[in-house]
């Protein structure tokens, strides 16, 4: 029969997934109960940040060394530790420690870009904004989250792969970005038929497992809609700060409402709509033909109680051979103007 005094010791060598501090250094347990006749343990655990994916992760944990350890059942409770213990280990956190980009005391500003439907231009507005943002002398990361639609790589023209260095993995830069996505993990384009907790071991992975170094903001060009996938994202990022990309077409500005109300249920803030293929100019005129409707985006950032942070031609940019890139506008372009302003509006509300 396991005892009090064990059940502290082995639970004490498991880490808190936000602090990376042991519980036993957290002062984690708060509480643990046995019940002799049952063999049942009864635990109360602190940790950083609680109804995440690292709280399920780390319940699987405990399940798993308690039941190993003998206990026949085991129940759990969660709460979130007290704002002076987590100041303690503020301090200790490195900066540099790509593990800590997910834990609270991380300084990296997260920017998650959704949309309520594909095919709204959420990708080349991800990729262009994160190069605007790093154009304006920021450091900038690109998680390409859309796990089944994956296009990052191929819209930024890269064509070198992620290495790995002592079970660390290395993102790839171009256009002043660091870039990791599903895309480079995958073999000639094969189409991804993994299951949900697959899905989100890989998702773990981009932001525990990549040394991202040294940066000021973290995109993630999320899955469109409002799926299992992209719910599991909302709820793995303890901050999160969110941008919704629509067309001006009302059904289109319709759906990305959804999208907007999932943020704010998972307490995510909306720094602003973009509008994405709002006109298309006539270059032999200059007018301006609005293929598909006026008032989306406008309405929508009503609807949310947010700004309209810029809006956006339809088109695409100017590209060649020798600086292959197929959807990065040039920081001398009218669209890529755009992205400069809607990036530094980025900058002072984030």
């Amino acid at each position: 029969m396991i005892n009090e005094q064990q059940v502290r010791a082995l639970l004490g060598e498991l880490n808190d997934p936000f602090l990376h501090r042991t519980l036993e250094e957290t002062n984690g347990i708060s509480e643990v109960s046995i019940k002799e006749e049952k063999n049942h343990v009864s635990v109360k655990l602190a940790i950083a940040k609680i109804n995440s994916a690292e709280q399920m992760q780390l319940q699987g944990k405990v399940v798993e060394v308690l039941k190993e350890a003998g206990a026949a059942t085991v129940g759990i409770r969660f709460e979130e530790l007290p704002k002076e213990v987590l100041e303690q280990f503020r301090g200790q956190a490195k900066e540099s420690d790509s593990e800590s980009i997910l834990s609270p005391n991380s300084k990296v500003k997260i920017i998650s870009i959704a949309s309520g439907k594909g095919g709204v231009g959420k990708s080349t507005v991800s990729v262009n904004l994160a190069v605007a943002l790093a154009r304006l002398g920021k450091k900038v990361g690109l998680v390409d989250a859309d796990i089944y639609g994956f296009s990052v790589p191929d819209m930024m023209g890269v064509k070198d792969i992620p290495q790995i260095k002592e079970d660390r993995i290395i993102p790839v830069e171009r256009k002043g970005v660091k870039v990791i996505s599903m895309g480079f993990f995958v073999e000639n384009n094969t189409p991804v038929v993994w299951r949900g907790p697959m899905l989100g071991k890989a998702l773990d992975q981009f932001f525990k497992d990549v040394e991202w170094g040294e940066l000021d903001y973290l995109l993630l060009d999320l899955p469109p809609g409002t799926g299992d996938v992209a719910l599991d994202i909302h709820q793995m990022l303890p901050t999160s700060k969110e941008i919704i990309v629509t067309t001006p077409h009302p059904t289109a500005a319709f759906v990305a409402a959804r999208a907007g109300a999932m943020a704010l249920q998972t307490d995510h803030e909306i720094l602003g709509v973009i509008e994405n293929m709002s006109w298309y100019e006539v270059k032999s005129t200059g007018e301006r033909e609005f293929i598909f409707g006026k008032g989306g985006g406008p309405k929508l950032a009503d609807e949310l109680r947010t700004e309209l942070l810029g809006q956006l031609p339809l088109g695409q940019p100017d590209w060649n051979d020798i600086d292959f890139a197929p959807s990065v506008y040039a920081e001398s372009h009218e669209t890529g103007k755009i992205y400069l302003e809607i990036a530094q509006k980025v900058i002072e509300k984030a």
